[in-house]
């Protein structure tokens, strides 16, 4: 009897295995973020799709790496909150039409004889539904080291406080707020550089096309759209999303659409041509795109989030339209360690990181 209850508990066992904790976690996950975009039932339906399950739970899994990263939040945390280090920058400066923060960090042992030194302007990723600047604290800290620059890092409303037109208002009032407080702070408001990692590279760039085609959604004066597009010297991308639609297909392949924030950002699929930069670029006339800023896109090989030719197809377009553009196709890099291993110097990929965006960002200024 013992023997039939072994034989019959180990098919039990497998069955929970490869049925149950799948259909458990893909449940959960459609649960929390979202059910399939169907009418009644046929949502549930879809939710149960073996290749959906299949994929959800892979996708749900894949994300219990970022364990690795426990030690690191400590060290943001614990420097974030160490009041000694305030020194190093100035914290919760509240900027814009929603009354958001950013944190300005000053380049150590540069501007102290009065000139003004360039401003970087980092906007985090987060799928477009989380994220804040505390996080990039210490990346913001080493960058402003690494170029001699002021670095700022504003946040922004994600969703579902806003959707990206938000996104992009947010980030244009913290270019403007840098051109009024560029004397305060001690930077050059006319050397601007955007850089932004994965969403954060999205809204850099869309911000960039829509200030440079005047865009009234803005509520912006054009004359400060203008004098903003002329100070921006370059967009350095970090593993971007640069093309919705193309995205949206690569999160279906992955059964991640329904759950993802992109879509709902967005406000519908409908909307997936206005805010995609490549679709933007196509739609600038010629005398807008001569004032398109270069642009360097960098983005790992590994990177299985944000597929490679996000950024490989962003820059062919650059290129046919005639606008500078390097692109660095970073081996072994994957998705989160393009902007956690600019951290701290100890990270395995901090230095040849570094080395590529030294490059293009004194490209950009001019001063190779």
């Amino acid at each position: 009897m013992s023997g039939l209850k072994h034989h019959m508990s180990l098919p039990v066992a497998v069955g929970v295995m490869l049925v149950g904790l799948p259909y458990s976690i893909s449940l959960a996950a459609q649960w929390l973020y979202g059910w399939p975009n169907k009418p009644g039932y046929r949502k549930y339906l879809e939710a149960l799709k073996p290749r959906r399950i299949y994929c959800l739970t892979r996708a749900v899994l894949e994300t219990l790496k970022y364990l690795q990263y426990g030690r690191l939040y400590f060290q943001w945390k614990s420097w974030y909150k160490n009041d000694e280090n305030r020194k190093h920058y100035e914290k919760a400066i509240t900027f814009g039409r929603r009354g958001n923060k950013l944190d300005l960090y000053h380049p150590p042992n540069v501007g102290s004889d009065g000139v003004p030194v360039p401003l970087v302007v980092f906007i985090y990723g987060g799928a477009w539904g989380s994220g804040e600047r505390s996080i990039y604290c210490l990346l913001a800290r080493q960058m402003a080291e690494e170029l001699s620059a002021t670095v700022i890092c504003p946040d922004y409303c994600t969703y579902p406080k806003g959707n990206v037109l938000g996104m992009v208002q947010d980030i244009a009032d913290c270019l403007v707020w840098a051109q009024e407080s560029g004397p305060k702070f001690n930077f050059d408001k006319g050397n601007i550089v955007l850089m932004g990692h994965s969403a954060g590279a999205h809204l850099c760039a869309l911000t960039t096309l829509f200030l440079i085609d005047e865009r009234e959604e803005l509520f912006i004066e054009a004359s400060k759209q203008r004098d903003i597009t002329l100070a921006i010297r370059g967009v350095i991308g970090l593993s971007g999303v640069y093309d919705i639609m193309d995205h949206y297909e690569h999160e279906r392949k992955r059964g991640v659409e329904y759950v993802s924030t992109m879509h709902k950002a967005m406000n519908g699929v409908e909307n997936f041509p206005y805010y995609s930069p490549t679709h933007s670029l196509k739609k600038l006339s010629c005398d807008k795109l001569s004032k398109v800023p270069p642009f360097a896109l960098l983005h790992g090989t590994s990177d299985i989030i944000v597929p490679v030719e996000s950024s490989t197809k962003l820059s062919e377009l650059l290129t046919s339209l005639s606008i500078k553009v390097s692109l660095y196709l970073l081996p072994r890099v994957d998705h989160t360690e393009i902007v956690t291993d600019l951290m701290v110097p100890d990270r395995r990929f901090y230095h040849p990181i570094y080395s590529c965006i030294k490059q293009e960002y004194r490209k950009l200024l001019g001063t190779c």
